[in-house]
Formats: C-alpha cells, structure tokens, sequence
C-alpha cells in the first residue's frame, strides 16, 4: 500500500451507533387493500411498512433477506439488520454496522458502512436519525482530546474495543448524538 494512502488509512474515524434509532413519520393510509406484510423470520412486519408491492406503504420498504432478517436500506445502498419497531413512539431500532479490519503492518478497524460513508437516509422518505443515538469513533487522533467528547477510560467504546483485536488500544471517544446534527446522516469518513 503506498505510503499515503496507508497514512490517510490509519487516520480512519470509524463510527459505531451502539442503537441506532430511525424515526419515522406516519404519512396517512394508502388504500384499504393494503395491509401488513407476512412475518420475516421471528419479527412481524407492521404496517406501513412494506417487504414488497402487495403489502404495506411502499414508501416504508424494508427487505427481508434470504436469512430472513428485516433490513433497513440506507440512501446509499446499505443495509442494516433491524432489531425492533415501536410502533407507539414511530421508531425502529438497527443494528450498528459490524466492525471490520483493515490488515496491513498496523491492523485498523473501521466500521462495515465505511465505503458508504455511514448512515445516510433519503430525505424525500418518511424517516429521520433520533436524536438519541450514541455515537462512537475509533482510530481518533490525539486532537479529539481538545474536544468535548468523552475519550477517558470510562468512554463508551472501550466496551467493544474487546471484540476485535485491531481496536484494542486506539483512542476512542463517544458523544451523543443531540438535535442540531443533521436528521438525516451520521457519516463515516477520513479525518482527525
């Protein structure tokens, strides 16, 4: 790997949301025809949401792979495994991204929506990033030390630096995620 390209490598963000929560907004009925999806594996599929044209709002789709697990598909194309919904409070909890490793001389984590660049929803579809979101970042310079997240000992991250060996020993910091932050995003990217 060149030099370059390996430096910009180890200097890798990587974001983890330990829960991520989508919101969603109930847009009103669709015909009376349509009604609630057939179960995908152990989880019901509630209406509005749709695994396919017969069933539910299409503009709720979910997929229900060939493990039959309910997916959530971000703006660009990845999918993240969905844990629950909450019906009562329109929320719907993923699963975060798994984290991977990057293996050179130094071994990197990174998390597995990296070449997506993170949590990126279309915003013309009826669902938005809580505002209740932990967010946790792996590989961080000694600059985030300046900053106001929480990059102790007692951070957040360190409970899944275990899980995989490269992000043992990495700083690692966590923030949650408040209002001001975009509704729609939560990126992953290069940078410090």
């Amino acid at each position: 790997m060149a030099t370059s390209t390996r430096s910009r490598v180890l200097e890798i963000v990587s974001m983890l949301f330990v829960v991520i929560m989508i919101m969603f907004t109930k847009i009103g009925d669709v015909s009376a025809d349509a009604g609630a999806c057939p179960k995908c594996g152990s989880l019901e599929v509630p209406y509005p949401f749709s695994t396919d044209a017969s069933c539910g709002d299409p503009r709720y789709k979910i997929y229900c792979n060939n493990a039959n697990e309910l997916q959530f598909m971000s703006a660009k194309g990845f999918k993240y495994k969905i844990l629950s919904f909450d019906l009562s409070v329109n929320k719907l909890i993923i699963l975060p991204p798994d984290l991977l490793v990057l293996n050179d001389n130094t071994p990197t984590c990174y998390s597995s929506d990296f070449s997506s660049q993170g949590l990126t929803l279309d915003e013309q579809l009826p669902f938005n990033i809580s505002t209740r979101n932990t967010v946790m970042l792996f590989n961080c310079s000694d600059n985030l030390l300046r900053s106001p997240l929480n990059c102790s000992s007692s951070s957040f991250c360190r409970q899944f630096e275990d899980k995989i060996e490269a992000c043992r020993g990495t700083l690692c910091c966590h923030f949650l995620k408040d209002s001001r932050m975009t509704s729609y995003m939560i990126r992953v990217r290069l940078g410090t």
